[in-house]
């Protein structure tokens, strides 16, 4: 991951902006309040922690990413205001990068669709939350709405950089809140470009 960021990290944010979209979107539904912890798994440069921190005043900020790279561009953008750390989203342990037990919010965006082991993600994203916590997904959806020629050239373009819409995201989500009693809340974005996910309270 280095190696794709190491250049991309100068340039992420401009030209994401124009294709991640439902990401202001879960920010501004986060309902987080002061004092609460927010994760941000697989922070890159530090953008939506930033946001995060200018929505809800008082929260307390934390994120971790597989590439240092994208990180030096996290640590340069928060400075002080949030707690950053390497890490794999697949295995990530609170206590050990955090010391912390858990997390009241905890955020993936458009992070489940460059992760292999995506699944596994998620289940450690919904185990570390601390009771009362939430899980907030937004990520590719199944792009029906699109003409097919424009879906069938986006779905090329993501492959070419390794991103694979998770079209099953609805139902692994649905099956690890009902096996920890967690109630869960989707959401479809225009044209099903983007889906959304809340697992928790």
């Amino acid at each position: 991951m280095d190696r794709v960021y190491r250049g991309q990290r100068h340039i992420y944010d401009l030209t994401r902006k124009y294709y991640l979209f439902g990401r202001d979107r879960l920010i501004r539904e986060l309902d987080a309040a002061p004092g609460m912890a927010v994760l941000e798994v697989g922070c890159g440069t530090g953008r939506n922690l930033e946001l995060v921190g200018k929505a809800w005043p008082g929260v307390e900020l934390h994120g971790f990413d597989i590439s240092g790279e994208m990180l030096k561009n996290a640590r340069k953008r928060l400075g002080e205001a949030a707690r950053l750390a390497p890490g794999d989203a697949t295995r990530f342990d609170p206590q050990a990068l955090f010391a912390r037990a858990g997390f009241d919010r905890i955020v993936l965006s458009y992070t489940l669709s460059m992760i292999p082991g995506w699944q596994d993600a998620l289940t450690r994203a919904v185990t570390a939350l601390s009771p009362g916590g939430a899980v907030h997904v937004v990520d590719f959806g199944d792009l029906a709405g699109l003409p097919s020629p424009l879906r069938a050239g986006l779905r090329g373009w993501l492959t070419r950089f390794h991103v694979t819409p998770r079209t099953d995201l609805p139902g692994v989500a649905a099956r690890l809140a009902n096996e920890r009693g967690l109630p869960v809340r989707f959401t479809r974005g225009p044209l099903g470009y983007y889906q959304m996910v809340r697992i928790g309270h």
